[in-house]
């Protein structure tokens, strides 16, 4: 996913040296990140789905809004997503006992779909075994209409967000670092371990059955949009016309740093 702009610019910015050096990763992912934000696409697409039932809007009614593409180019112009009854949410946006500053989706608290209504998490519906949160159960309010709200209040938190009968099943793929050192080789003469043994277990995970919004089908293979507030991420050849594969380019931050 890699654009050959980006190298470009990376192999500029580094310049030439006769030293032997080693040029951190997050070099060349800070000017693809920064590349792509400039030409990707954002599209909804969320990865661990807890739905949500909105309870105050009619089962059969599905009402189209409108979403601008990218804001870094507004000729880019924008495409609808259909908004309905049930919809899929990020597991991470909802916490069932939420600290002060969630500003996300909790009991009693209320949230805005990007781009479509608030809404207020009113029950919480678990499994009865397993205790695990299984759906929410929502109201929305009709005056907080995203560029039409009339509520007068200020609304903290948005969030992505798809409809559960239009979206489309795709399989994500998420990587990581391969190893969980910097240098695992100088790690490991200077521990006097194997460097495999700082193998990063993690740096793969495949997750099969995302759920995205309906108009990411058709894209095709190599192509690049932004996961809102996920990353970026190209179209894998293991596509098929059944379902999409994505492979995650680059995170819209960079998480490596947090943790040297």
């Amino acid at each position: 996913g890699y654009t050959p702009g980006s190298i470009r610019t990376f192999i500029d910015k580094v310049g030439l040296t006769k030293v032997d050096s080693v040029i951190d990763m997050s070099l060349l992912e800070f000017y693809i990140r920064e590349e792509l934000n400039k030409e990707a696409d954002r599209v909804m697409v969320v990865l661990n789905p807890l739905k949500v039932v909105i309870t105050n809007w009619p089962a059969d009614k599905v009402e189209d809004f409108e979403v601008e593409n990218n804001p870094e180019k507004p000729e880019r112009g924008s495409r609808t997503m259909p908004f309905s009854r049930e919809l899929y949410i990020e597991r991470t946006d909802f916490l069932e006992d939420a600290p002060r500053k969630f500003f996300r989706l909790a009991p009693g608290r209320e949230v805005r779909c990007k781009g479509a209504f608030a809404i207020r998490c009113e029950d919480v519906v678990k499994d009865p075994e397993t205790g695990e949160v299984r759906e929410l159960h929502c109201t929305y309010d009709p005056d907080t209409r995203s560029g039409a709200d009339v509520s007068g209040r200020k609304i903290k938190g948005t969030i992505h967000w798809v409809s559960a009968a239009q979206a489309l099943d795709v399989e994500v793929r998420q990587y990581d670092r391969l190893f969980s050192v910097e240098d695992p080789v100088a790690q490991a003469k200077k521990e006097e371990k194997d460097f495999l043994d700082y193998f990063n277990p993690d740096s793969l995970q495949v997750i099969a059955a995302a759920k995205a919004e309906p108009g990411l089908k058709g894209m095709a293979v190599a192509d690049r949009v932004q996961f809102m507030r996920k990353g970026y991420f190209n179209v894998d050849i293991a596509s098929s016309p059944d379902k999409l594969v994505f492979n995650q380019i680059v995170g819209l931050r960079d998480s490596w740093a947090k943790r040297k």
